[in-house]
């Protein structure tokens, strides 16, 4: 196992930095789907931003993760780039 490795493991068994990582995974995931129903669409940044209504740079800090998109917001992504919007909450 690399030391990265060992390392992640021996923080998982601290409840603090579990919860904490699994938030920013689930974050990563949606900064993930964002970008690639924009590629699948095969729009720019500047075509997708157009097509909502708002600015690239907008478009850029919200696939980058720097803030927490409305769900308003992202209805307006998934129809702009012809996704499906779901939502699910899945207990632990």
């Amino acid at each position: 196992m690399t030391k990265i490795a060992e390392l992640k493991k021996k923080l998982m068994n601290n409840p603090e930095f579990r919860q904490e990582y699994e938030k920013a995974d689930a974050e990563f995931q949606l900064v993930e789907a964002l970008i690639g129903a924009r590629t699948k669409a095969k729009l720019s940044q500047a075509e997708l931003a157009r097509r909502i209504g708002t600015t690239q740079s907008a478009i850029a800090r919200l696939e980058g993760g720097g803030v927490s998109p409305s769900l308003a917001t992202l209805r307006r992504y998934a129809e702009a780039t012809g996704a499906k919007l779901e939502i699910n909450l899945v207990q632990p």
